[in-house]
């Protein structure tokens, strides 16, 4: 019975005057109840600070105890409320309900240790001495700036709830007739509802199983006949559109499913009315939300907007390309008018280049390096002979000296071809690592080893801070030694005579940690980010030589390994290369 429609006729309106009437009265219980206790607080404060100021000259003058008390009385009288007087050790002096000498220290109540701080403070709880509901107020006895006291003003609260009861009694009874009167008004409204809509029970059932082939049920000729007679045609014309529209919706919906480029169609309004999976992770927003917005608060890119601003002006196909996202997402942005298909809106097509682009970056950088790293040891070599053949040959020591330098160039050049075809088969998995559990101490210490006679050459002290309880972790001994070999080599170059270079290692989580630190000119802020760069070379190390290939060796060799790299330095401070393998199990 609950299901049927007068049920759910009636139900809201029960349920919305129950919710409306119990909230209301709810809130005036609480904001009655909230200004009375509100404007009690404030008047036993005042009390409060009044008898407070004249407990301080009884208290400043050496008053008997008796005389606080006969205080408290007579405010208690004055003032109709109670009235208690306690000293700074908690001990009441006087008191108008009780005898002062036989009641418990106070120094424990919570308004009485505010008080004492300097504070008015405010309690409401039950007396024990009362056996009643009460509000207290303590202020501050002040001679001085020394708190010698606390005066103490109660009232009961048993008439605010006594209110408080007689107004949810009121409240209450108003609910009740208005549900009941809710509940008529719902009967009548359903009683003239569902006559006529059980009529077309039949029909909405067999559209919903999307039989739209509905022949009239009814003979009558008044609205409710004709909405019938309307349903059956209705029917016939949809069973026939319907089947060509959901073919056509599939198709489309698969296309704009699976492709790649992001799509968003958008009214004469710039609200969205379209977006496909690959828009919405483009611009990081979900379909339920852009929905409900336009184009300037779904895309949130003011590039787009200025494209079918001029779009819709010009009624012409637009197009830009412009960076979004902190991943710098490259794209390009295609704007065309609906014309006759959907008067007035706007397709936006938006295809990611960010790989194409970060591609041809990729190849212009490396040509543009290889190129220069290239020309430098080509010059040399071109110059060297075109001197020896303009005579150096017939002076035997210079053209030894020459040929020379001819074969460092030539070393030069042949390492840099060396490490970029390292570098490649690194990249492409050509270089398979021979991945086993290697001791850090072992490794660092054989490292050091080996670089020890380059440091001692360069004036620089070498240090080693390694536990030898440190944990084993996965791999290659070779590879790995190249990496701290590249490293500690940088550290060595780059630190002037009588600094120091150190190597150390420690665990964190289920990682070995390893430091390379030295003490040398550091590394500028705008370098700091592209040290990993195939050939970049921060300017500090351009005197230096070197084909700036190793730290992105480096790099790739970590990462291969399941670890990262990184580098923290600040110029004229020093250097720290940091990087992280696993911790073999």
């Amino acid at each position: 019975m609950r299901h049927t429609i007068r049920w759910r006729i009636a139900l809201p309106y029960m349920i919305l005057m129950m919710v409306l009437l119990g909230g209301l009265s709810i809130y005036l219980s609480g904001q009655i109840r909230v200004g009375v206790m509100n404007a009690m607080e404030k008047t036993l404060s005042q009390h409060a600070r009044v008898t407070a100021s004249e407990a301080a000259n009884l208290f400043a003058g050496g008053a008997s105890s008796q005389a606080v008390d006969d205080l408290a009385h007579r405010y208690a009288a004055l003032l109709e409320a109670r009235v208690t007087i306690i000293d700074k050790n908690g001990v009441v002096l006087g008191d108008s309900e009780a005898t002062a000498g036989t009641m418990q220290n106070h120094l424990s109540r919570p308004e009485v240790q505010q008080a004492l701080q300097g504070q008015v403070a405010t309690q409401v709880r039950f007396s024990d001495t009362l056996k009643q509901s009460m509000m207290y107020v303590a202020a501050p006895v002040m001679v001085g700036d020394s708190v010698v006291g606390v005066a103490r003003v109660a009232l009961p609260t048993t008439a605010v709830e006594a209110n408080q009861r007689g107004l949810n009694r009121v409240l209450l009874l108003a609910t009740v007739v208005a549900i009941l009167l809710a509940v008529v008004l719902a009967g009548v409204v359903s009683n003239m509802t569902v006559r006529p809509l059980k009529h077309l029970t039949t029909l909405a059932e067999q559209i919903s199983r999307g039989d739209f082939h509905l022949p009239p049920i009814s003979r009558h000729k008044n609205e409710i006949g004709q909405l019938e007679e309307a349903f059956a045609q209705m029917g016939k014309q949809l069973s026939s559109q319907f089947g060509a529209v959901q073919s056509e919706r599939a198709k489309l919906n698969a296309v704009l499913m699976y492709m790649n480029d992001g799509v968003v169609i958008a009214d004469a309004d710039g609200k969205v009315q379209l977006i496909n999976p690959a828009a919405e992770r483009l611009f990081n927003v979900q379909e339920s939300r852009a929905l409900k917005y336009d184009v300037v608060e779904a895309l949130r890119h003011y590039q787009i907007v200025e494209l079918w601003q001029k779009c819709q002006e010009t009624g012409e196909m637009q197009s830009i390309t412009f960076e979004v996202g902190p991943e710098h997402t490259f794209l390009q942005a295609i704007a065309s008018s609906l014309g006759d298909a959907l008067p007035g809106s706007t397709l936006l097509l938006f295809q990611d280049l960010t790989r194409m682009r970060r591609l041809e970056i990729v190849r212009r950088d490396f040509v543009s390096n290889v190129s220069h790293e290239l020309r430098t040891p080509l010059a040399s070599l071109r110059a060297l002979n075109e001197t020896l053949q303009e005579g150096a040959l017939e002076d035997p020591p210079a053209a030894r000296q020459f040929l020379n330098r001819m074969e460092t160039e030539i070393d030069t050049m042949t390492q840099m071809v060396q490490e970029l075809l390292e570098l490649s088969r690194i990249e492409s998995g050509r270089a398979p690592l021979q991945v086993q559990p290697v001791k850090p101490c072992e490794l660092v210490g054989k490292v050091l080893e080996r670089i020890s006679p380059q440091a001692e050459r360069a004036n620089l002290a070498l240090r080693m801070d390694c536990p030898e309880d440190l944990p084993e972790v996965l791999g290659d001994t070779e590879r790995l030694g190249q990496v701290l070999m590249n490293l500690l080599h940088n550290a060595v170059k780059f630190t002037p005579p009588g600094g120091e270079v150190s190597v150390s290692a420690h665990v964190e989580g289920d990682q070995v940690v390893f430091n390379v630190h030295d003490t040398g000119v550091g590394i500028s802020e705008e370098d700091l980010d592209r040290i990993f760069e195939r050939f970049y070379k921060a300017d500090r190390a351009r005197a230096g030589g070197g084909t700036g290939l190793g730290l992105s060796i480096a790099k790739h060799i970590v990462e291969s390994l399941h670890g990262r790299i990184w580098a923290d330095s600040e110029v004229g401070a020093g250097s720290t290369f940091t990087f992280t393998l696993p911790i073999a199990r």
